[in-house]
């Protein structure tokens, strides 16, 4: 397998054509401790768009503001031909209850601050950031219609929200001809596949592409983490590693697929982090990981998942290795004693 940044992919069930991987952007800025300084954010958005790349991730808090803010400069020459994807609901000014949350009032406000910051009379793809189980459903599917019309977004998407909500949602768009949710962000790598049980069925069934977030586990699956850390302190700093201290990423399940991952990459002459990203990526239920990166040779290592091949074998070590039971009912469904009271002997041919 051999893909090209400039091999577009259908975003969903709309016609918008982007990269099979997104740069995320959240690494712009370094008001949280970690990140890219300007010139070398630059770097990193020059290069992903000059290999052909067209999908950029970023929201309107990511690094306070400077995330949106430098991409605002950065895109000045090439807005046109940029898919620019931002998320609203989380708190822009801390002590306002309305300053986030998905409500329209915070819709709005959130959706104005982030064309100021980028620089931009629209938005490519809108995220509804994180859901908050508290404003109707018909609320925020409306706020985001009116978006659309005038202009100022071009499509709608979710993030971190329940499969039954985004299922329900996305009927209420099409019943009242709505604009329909196009894309799903989700975490999806190999230390987390529990999206397979719903979120991914449910999207494809209902016309979302799946967009992950955190395809390396937040640098678990790349090596960069060992044994000893799991008895790491320093939640509370401002540093990469304490983020994923705190999200519980490093566990001795996760360094077990980990090593896995490590042996397949130097099988096949390949970096971790590019063996981790490939396995995302050619999963036929994704159209685009986002990855983010601090140095350009971060970077150019992830682009280099592109080029990955497994063999069957490879694959299937680190499917195993990985894999979770998918609860109920679909363990039951899949299981031969209901196939054989559904079926019998039948072969039944399934063409999607």
């Amino acid at each position: 397998m051999s893909l090209t940044l400039d091999t577009y992919r259908l975003l969903g069930r709309s016609g918008l054509r982007v990269s099979p991987l997104a740069l995320g952007a959240a690494t712009f800025g370094t008001e949280w401790g970690w990140g890219a300084e300007q010139d070398e954010a630059r770097k990193l958005f020059d290069l992903y768009v000059e290999r052909g790349g067209n999908f950029i991730d970023t929201a309107s808090t990511y690094t306070d503001g400077s995330s949106e803010r430098l991409l605002g400069e950065f895109t000045r020459e090439n807005r046109e031909s940029l898919v620019l994807a931002t998320k609203y609901t989380t708190l822009r000014r801390p002590g306002d209850p309305n300053s986030g949350g998905p409500q329209r009032k915070s819709l709005f406000a959130s959706v104005e601050a982030s064309l100021r910051q980028l620089n931009t009379d629209y938005i490519d793809l809108l995220y509804l950031h994180v859901w908050d189980h508290t404003t109707p459903v018909e609320e925020i599917l409306r706020g985001m219609d009116d978006l659309v019309r005038q202009g100022k977004v071009l499509y709608v998407a979710i993030c971190n929200t329940p499969a039954w909500q985004v299922s329900r949602m996305q009927t209420i768009a099409d019943l009242r001809g709505w604009s329909p949710l196009v894309a799903l962000q989700i975490e999806y790598n190999l230390t987390e596949r529990t999206g397979e049980r719903d979120l991914i069925p449910m999207a494809r069934e209902m016309g979302l592409g799946v967009v992950p977030f955190s395809p390396l586990a937040g640098g678990v699956l790349t090596g960069k983490y060992s044994r000893g850390d799991l008895t790491a302190s320093g939640v509370g700093d401002s540093t990469r590693k304490s983020v994923t201290v705190a999200t519980g990423a490093l566990t001795e399940r996760n360094f077990d697929i980990a090593d896995v991952v490590k042996e397949v990459a130097a099988e096949l002459g390949r970096t971790p982090a590019q063996v981790g990203l490939a396995w995302t990526l050619q999963n036929p239920g994704v159209t685009a990981p986002v990855i983010g990166a601090r140095t350009p040779a971060q970077l150019e290592d992830n682009l280099g998942a592109l080029e990955v091949g497994f063999t069957a074998a490879q694959r299937e070590r680190l499917d195993r290795a990985s894999a979770i039971q998918l609860g109920f009912p679909h363990d039951l469904l899949a299981g031969d004693a209901m196939r054989r009271v559904t079926r019998g002997d039948m072969k039944i041919e399934t063409r999607r």
